[in-house]
């Protein structure tokens, strides 16, 4: 993974969220809620929005986490006067069910930041940090010129 991708000094966590009102990262109560030098991170609870008919985490769910999450990160890097990273391919396994009333965390890390694409790793975990899915996400970099 890479490191030290993130100025967390320059970024406020703050902007972040109010960046996602009225998107789906907002009715989905999606939150950032930290950043370091090497990951950004977010939660999402499981609850009537997020839960499939068995009361558990719904796997398109836990895509739209990683995707609003690898994807706000990968924005994040670049020079948003220059261009913008769009989604191209996610790819993931769920491991292990969250229920309802739980809580979930997805942390977003670079494997490459390139010119053209970028791929990330998102895990997302529960509250006992146990993994329960993994998706990697790849992002086209284009110029907005």
């Amino acid at each position: 993974m890479l490191q030290n991708i993130f100025k967390p000094e320059q970024i406020s966590l703050d902007q972040l969220n109010l960046r996602c009102k009225n998107t789906m990262a907002e009715f989905l109560e999606i939150n950032f809620c930290e950043i370091t030098p090497d990951y950004l991170k977010a939660s999402m609870p499981v609850n009537h929005k997020t839960v499939q008919p068995l009361r558990m985490l719904n796997g398109g769910a836990s895509f739209a986490l990683a995707e609003n999450l690898g994807s706000l990160a990968a924005n994040l890097v670049l020079d948003r006067e220059k261009y913008v990273a769009l989604g191209l391919d996610m790819q993931g396994n769920h491991l292990k069910p969250a229920l309802e009333g739980q809580m979930v965390y997805g942390i977003a890390r670079a494997y490459h930041i390139g010119k053209s694409t970028q791929v990330w790793d998102v895990s997302i975990e529960n509250e006992k940090q146990e993994l329960l899915c993994v998706c990697r996400l790849t992002m086209a970099v284009k110029s907005i010129a």
